[in-house]
């Protein structure tokens, strides 16, 4: 099998090389010149090329590991070069953005199954690409109507080539839903908390291991982040002002001095993250 990815950064350059040790012949498919050669180099890919439409009648599967807009632009000039009855994966962290954008292509020669491969680390460019990235991490595939449990099936066994300990499927108004809230939260309160630093102690050293885990995340690709933000501007408002709200009460509790309501609100979050696994 023929298997294409598209966009050799930090995610492509893994799914590069888990899959690398199938198989399976790998096409990287990059702008950047000095990526491609440096993926040719360190053998993570077969081939490689700047110019996707001289190798799309060859693959598979193609792999549209993208930032969201990127993906959109890429079908657009693409699509018509690939190859018939190729299955398409992307891997962005919003979903019902791309789908109603890529729902033209619904009926075309090929079929698209959209998923979001939840790992990464806050280093970008395929030099940073890491097999470990994936192992144990969760993926997430959003079946839409036209989707047939082969193409579904393919991405799943490929997802756990690549590592991925649990696969889910879920609806994209679910996924975007919960995505709000363990990732775009997540990262929003880390850029917050890093800029709440007044700077007026050197902070290097006084910081332990909750600073550090907390604010890994702050260290932020902008413009990934950026899009994914405003495409699910509506979900991640809610889970802001929840979260808000969540401060006030312990807020409150703290003004009051209410120890017991301290404690309730402390037992409360260790019941909860205990429960995850």
């Amino acid at each position: 099998m023929n298997i294409g990815i598209v966009g050799l950064g930090l995610i492509g350059g893994t799914y590069a090389k888990c899959l690398r040790k199938y198989p399976y012949k790998i096409y990287g498919i990059d702008i950047d010149p000095d990526t491609l050669e440096y993926a040719l180099k360190n053998n993570i890919i077969d081939y490689g090329t700047s110019n996707a439409k001289d190798v799309l009648k060859e693959i598979d599967v193609l792999f549209l590991c993208l930032y969201p807009e990127a993906t959109k632009k890429f079908m657009q000039q693409n699509a018509r070069y690939i190859k018939q009855d190729a299955v398409v994966s992307d891997v962005a962290g919003i979903k019902r953005n791309i789908i109603a954008t890529l729902d033209i292509y619904n009926q075309d020669h090929f079929e698209i199954v959209f998923a979001h491969p939840i790992a990464g680390r806050e280093k970008i460019g395929i030099k940073y690409s890491d097999e470990s990235i994936f192992q144990d991490a969760n993926f997430v595939i959003t079946p839409i109507e036209s989707n047939t449990e082969e193409a579904l099936n393919l991405i799943e066994v490929l997802a756990r080539q690549m590592g991925f300990k649990n696969v889910t499927r879920i609806s994209d108004y679910a996924h975007d839903e919960i995505i709000a809230f363990t990732s775009q939260l997540t990262h929003s309160i880390a850029i917050s908390l890093v800029n709440s630093d007044e700077e007026k102690y050197d902070t290097s050293l006084f910081i332990g291991d909750s600073y550090k885990d907390l604010t890994r995340i702050a260290m932020i690709n902008h413009e990934l982040w950026t899009e994914l933000f405003l495409k699910n501007r509506d979900n991640l408002l809610k889970k802001i002002k929840l979260f808000e709200k969540n401060l006030d009460i312990l807020k409150d509790a703290l003004e009051t001095k209410d120890v017991p309501k301290l404690h309730q609100i402390m037992q409360s979050a260790t019941n909860k993250r205990e429960k995850l696994k």
